[in-house]
């Protein structure tokens, strides 16, 4: 009894190490460096390049990835399963339970690890490039993790279980610094919220004077401003068609995109990285982005003024 004890507190330490190792070693100075190291783009841009040619812009496959179906960026969730389950493991290596126990849990947080992997490399593809060099690195860290993990996996199988464990106590510190980067990533460079601006709390209930009728040109998008927020405008006759102007992938400029059918949809596309949405209620089509753009309502008055009031939704 008294060796189990001394056993599990030395692995209850390791753990301590591992978890303090990953929540202390990124201060803020590192990851902002990482986002300024131009020599990281002699392989951020041909294997972005690479990804986008092999998972084209408006592909089925593409808008899976990103998470367009769901409407929630895919890979955040995919990859809590991973990170999950790897914790979980340390636990259960800590409290020495069943050894098939922690083999389970550790098979299936590798196992999600796989499409966590893919929809994550789709959204980094299409990011700036000062994200994708923070990118880059969390990527090279998860590797990392994976490998210990996978590692580990295969020594348990063998029965060598001491070795295991400290391989996985070492995965848990990895996984926990690439979860630092992508913290980073998706809070303070804000690679995964919606960029559309919020008309709710901006733009209140009623209708608003916008601008003249004949001041917009005919079948040309321009961007207007209301109130706090810029507004993509189309004319087509006497029928407007008015959305919030910034794209919600990363804020592109939508009056300046490509207006574009798709089936028997007209719909918009935008200039930075593709995402298009449907002209009528600003739904996604296809991704990268997966939020809606604010769509609005519009009256043409009898005078030719034009109001907008924000859509509700139904």
């Amino acid at each position: 009894m008294e060796e189990t004890s001394k056993s599990i507190n030395s692995r209850g330490r390791t753990l301590r190490r591992s978890l303090g190792l990953a929540r202390m070693s990124l201060p803020v100075g590192v990851t902002d460096r990482i986002e300024h190291m131009r020599a990281l783009d002699r392989v951020v841009v041909p294997l972005a390049k690479l990804i986008r040619r092999r998972l084209p812009l408006g592909s089925a496959a593409r808008d899976v990835l990103h998470g367009v179906p769901t409407g929630h960026p895919l890979h955040p969730p995919l990859a809590t399963v991973s990170l999950g389950c790897f914790t979980a493991t340390a636990v259960l290596d800590v409290i020495d339970v069943d050894p098939r126990a922690s083999q389970a849990v550790l098979a299936t947080g590798l196992a999600a690890a796989v499409p966590a992997a893919a929809a994550g490399l789709t959204d980094w593809s299409v990011l700036h490039l000062e994200q994708q060099r923070v990118g880059l690195v969390h990527v090279l860290v998860n590797m990392a993790a994976i490998g210990l993990y996978s590692g580990s996996l295969i020594l348990r199988l063998s029965g060598r279980h001491r070795t295991a464990r400290a391989l996985a106590f070492a995965g848990l510190g990895a996984a926990g610094i690439g979860g630092n980067l992508g913290g980073h990533l998706a809070y303070r460079m804000a690679a995964g919220p919606s960029h559309a601006e919020q008309t709710t709390h901006l733009v209140p209930l009623g209708w608003h004077d916008l601008c003249r009728l004949w001041d917009l040109p005919d079948g040309r998008p321009v961007s207007r401003r209301l109130g706090y927020i810029q507004l993509f405008v189309l004319r087509h006759g006497t029928n407007v068609t008015v959305l919030a102007d910034r794209c919600s992938h990363l804020a592109g400029p939508l009056h300046q995109g490509r207006l574009v059918m798709d089936g028997d949809e007209p719909c918009v596309v935008c200039p930075w990285h593709g995402s298009t949405f449907r002209l009528e209620d600003g739904g996604v089509v296809h991704g990268p982005a997966t939020a809606p753009q604010p769509s609005f309502e519009v009256n043409v008055r009898g005078d030719g003024v034009v109001q907008v009031r924000p859509r509700e939704l139904t």
